[in-house]
């Protein structure tokens, strides 16, 4: 059984205490102890993201992180509602992000028709002229 294993058994707070100790001693062993946490998935285990969970059902993805690309769910009719959903949602955000751009260039116009009507009103002064 590695050590590894054991420590699993024991639960989180044996490796609290690996990590706590091993930065005690010598801190690049911290370093290398919490990267080996982070990169096996055990500390999105104890954030809730289920890393060992995720690794065990998806063999494809053998680092344990989300990809950008949802396997299938193994129900067509859910994968093909997810996927136009998704592009839906994907639609109706360029539509927004347009519908803001047309906003922003209304009010920038409609400032700069208000600063050049309100220039328009100024009287014009002659510059003064320095006396030598």
């Amino acid at each position: 059984m590695t050590l590894a294993a054991k420590l699993d058994d024991l639960g989180n707070p044996a490796w609290i205490a690996l990590t706590v100790v091993s930065f005690l001693i010598w801190w690049p062993l911290g370093l290398v102890v919490l990267g080996y946490l982070i990169g096996s998935g055990r500390m999105a285990h104890w954030m809730g993201c289920s890393g060992r969970h995720w690794r065990t059902r998806n063999p494809g993805n053998p680092s344990g992180w989300w990809s950008p690309r949802s396997p299938s769910s193994g129900n067509w009719a859910f994968d093909e509602y997810r996927a136009e959903t998704l592009r839906r949602l994907e639609e109706e955000q360029r539509e927004f992000k347009e519908f803001l751009d047309r906003l922003r260039h209304a009010k920038d116009k409609a400032e700069f028709d208000q600063f050049m009507a309100e220039r328009g009103r100024r009287p014009q002064s002659p510059p003064q002229q320095q006396e030598s």
